[in-house]
């Protein structure tokens, strides 16, 4: 089968950009969108043309990197899928297939179909990890969780941190992600010291980094890869407003005791 390949191409982060039609040569249906690119590549550098740039690592739908938009999807028509795992058989013979980079003012394109998620990294430095000693694997399994607890902290652990929520988001919210890294630590013992310092910490650099409001739309966790769902975003904006409160109260009892 052939299809024909709308591509945004822009050479630069400055650059202007604009969309080019490439058709494909014969493809096998069971190739992966990635397998594809590959392949209409390996055609415009015959040609001596500037080969399409696109984000790639593991190819197995977990690295994340692979973030496209597919027909105006992040990551294609299906659910709970990457962008590598699209295949050219979820499309129809001689359809034109959109493909753009994730369009968000917090993911400046590089080049082509690749963007700067750099903005997730510094929110993640902020709080994503757990400094307080954990111990060896023996340790972690001496301790009591329940079944529900820890089903809850994997289930937001399998974020990814792709970007689609973000690109799916007509407010280019991430809300999703950062709910996802707050709540998978937020529900184990381990993560208890820092819980609400946490939140704190990257709601605030999820701000500064020019994300947008949450209007609850539900079009992150229609998009996500890993289903991540709404429900982390009530669980941090919880966590939040305590941690405001524990912040005033902490505040408040310092200017007390220098007072005193």
């Amino acid at each position: 089968m052939r299809v024909n390949l709308k591509v945004w191409r822009q050479p630069g982060p400055h650059a202007r950009g604009e969309f080019k039609t490439y058709a494909t040569p014969d493809l096998n249906p069971d190739m992966s969108f990635l397998e594809m690119l590959d392949v209409v590549n390996d055609e415009l550098t015959l040609k001596g043309e500037e080969p399409i740039a696109f984000a790639h690592d593991c190819r197995e739908g977990i690295c994340g990197t692979c973030s496209l938009v597919i027909n105006g999807k992040p990551h294609g028509p299906h659910r709970a899928v990457a962008s590598c795992q699209t295949y050219v058989r979820s499309f129809k013979d001689g359809e034109t297939i959109t493909i753009e980079p994730f369009r968000a003012k917090p993911f400046p394109v590089i080049r082509d179909l690749v963007t700067d998620r750099t903005a997730f990294d510094r929110i993640m430095s902020v709080g994503g990890y757990v400094s307080v000693r954990t111990g060896a694997a023996p340790d972690a399994n001496s301790i009591p969780i329940s079944k529900i607890d820890s089903d809850r902290a994997m289930d937001a652990a399998q974020c990814i941190g792709c970007g689609a929520c973000v690109a799916a988001c007509k407010n280019a919210s991430a809300m999703l992600f950062v709910s996802a890294k707050v709540g998978h630590l937020g529900l184990l013992p381990q993560g208890q010291p820092e819980r609400y310092r946490r939140v704190l910490a990257m709601v605030n650099a999820m701000d500064d980094e020019g994300f947008g409001n949450c209007t609850v739309t539900g079009s992150c966790a229609a998009v996500c890869p890993k289903e991540i769902n709404l429900d982390f975003i009530t669980r941090m904006n919880r966590d939040y407003l305590v941690a405001l409160v524990q912040e005033g109260v902490g505040r408040k009892g310092a200017k007390e005791g220098a007072g005193g």
